[in-house]
């Protein structure tokens, strides 16, 4: 009998171990809800940016190519020859390789007004198929995302800091939630409106843990890097610029391009920049033996007139820092895997932004059913919208502020 007190004593909660757990379940509402407006637009944007340029494609019938009507990897030089004929009194900035077998291959130019243009070619025969504005659904979904349209220096800190109050949230869950490796094949109960939505959001924070943490890692990295943590920047050369019409540094492209090939015969090549006023090399990147590296990090720079090879650099002889800086953008977007892990990054990108503004619609149903309100859309928001106190404003603002700066944007491209 005396057994049998001494374990009902230690199965009881302490009020003790009841406050202490009231200040976990508290804290993990702040973080939730008082910037879940800001939090669940982030979201939201980088989960759309992940598939940004599957958008494009789908929207854009000139960035499609039948799969049939391409033969091995992209002909670089037919591609460069025929897009500076496009623009023979501008530049040609970069040439990027198709993204999969019914892609074109893309080129970023400066045409003869010194606008930034897009020109989408095939990337057997290098046909030109459209000459288009250099705003699409990926830039405007990864500024967005990214940096509110806002320069980079006051927009990168600014969304980035939202993964210090997500790993906040993500810490205090496992506080909160008790027994939580229980729950991962719990059903979603059809009770009424709190208890679904209380099951879902315990149920969806179960399933992206993972995905959760990697996202707190790499913002509060990007974080850290707008802050003055940046990685040194990347081994480069000096070659003296060249003033050419783009037709004739196109033509120069082929002796570089099988200098390059001959330098890093393993290099796959994902984007090619042509020589500037500043710079007279073509830079070829892409991938090779490293794994989960920007296309950057493994490079092979020529002299754009004599085709000489200049320097290769390679990913594998990067230093800790700079390999941490390259991991970060493949990992956040899940680009690494070409469109299966984007998908997978899409799908648990939706859970995360179900997540946030399930969050918010727990605290106005809780508060509803102890009332005995009938839950309504408007009523929910209202109340939601009345917990976040004076930290809507904050979150309203730096809406405001994004959509100014879009126009803005806007304004200067068309």
């Amino acid at each position: 009998m005396l057994g049998d007190t001494k374990s009902h004593r230690a199965a009881t909660p302490t009020s003790n171990q009841r406050k202490t757990s009231r200040i976990w379940w508290q804290v993990h509402q702040w973080a939730g809800l008082q910037f879940s407006i800001f939090m669940s637009f982030i979201l939201l944007t980088g989960t759309l940016a992940t598939l940004s340029s599957e958008i494009d494609w789908l929207i854009t019938p000139s960035f499609r190519v039948d799969p049939a009507t391409v033969e091995g990897p992209p002909n670089w030089t037919a591609i460069a020859e025929n897009v500076a004929a496009e623009v023979p009194d501008g530049r040609i900035l970069f040439l990027s390789a198709p993204l999969d077998c019914w892609w074109t291959a893309r080129a970023v130019v400066l045409n003869g007004e010194g606008e930034r243009r897009i020109v989408p070619a095939h990337p057997t025969t290098g046909n030109v198929q459209d000459n288009r504005s250099v705003l699409s659904v990926q830039v405007i979904l990864r500024r967005m995302h990214r940096h509110l349209f806002m320069p980079t220096r006051i927009g990168v800190p600014i969304v980035s800091s939202l993964a210090v109050l997500l790993a906040v949230s993500l810490a205090t869950s496992f506080a909160v939630y008790k027994k939580w490796w229980r729950g991962f094949f719990k059903p979603l109960r059809r009770g009424d409106a709190r208890t679904w939505t209380g099951d879902f959001h315990r149920l969806a924070g179960l399933w992206t843990l993972w995905f959760t943490a990697l996202m707190v890692v790499t913002g509060i990295w990007y974080l850290v890097e707008s802050l003055g943590g940046r990685a040194p920047d990347m081994q480069r050369i000096e070659i003296p610029p060249v003033d050419r019409p783009a037709p004739d540094i196109a033509a120069d492209l082929a002796n570089s391009l099988s200098a390059a090939r001959v330098a890093n015969p393993d290099l796959r090549i994902q984007r090619i920049f042509f020589p500037t006023d500043k710079s007279g090399a073509f830079v070829f990147q892409g991938q090779d033996n490293a794994v989960l590296v920007r296309a950057r990090a493994n490079a092979v720079w020529t002299d754009a007139q004599t085709g000489e090879v200049r320097l290769v650099t390679d990913a594998v002889d990067l230093n800790l820092h700079q390999r941490i800086s390259e991991m970060a953008d493949p990992l956040h977007f899940g680009t690494f895997g070409g469109i299966w892990t984007k998908l997978v990054w899409f799908v648990f990108g939706a859970l995360m932004t179900g997540l946030s503004i399930s969050g918010a619609a727990i605290y106005a149903l809780r508060i509803m059913k102890q009332n005995r309100q009938r839950p309504t859309l408007g009523a929910v928001t209202a109340l939601a919208l009345t917990g976040m106190g004076r930290w809507k404003w904050v979150s309203a603002a730096m809406l405001v502020a994004c959509a100014v700066y879009f126009t803005i944007m806007l304004n200067a491209v068309l």
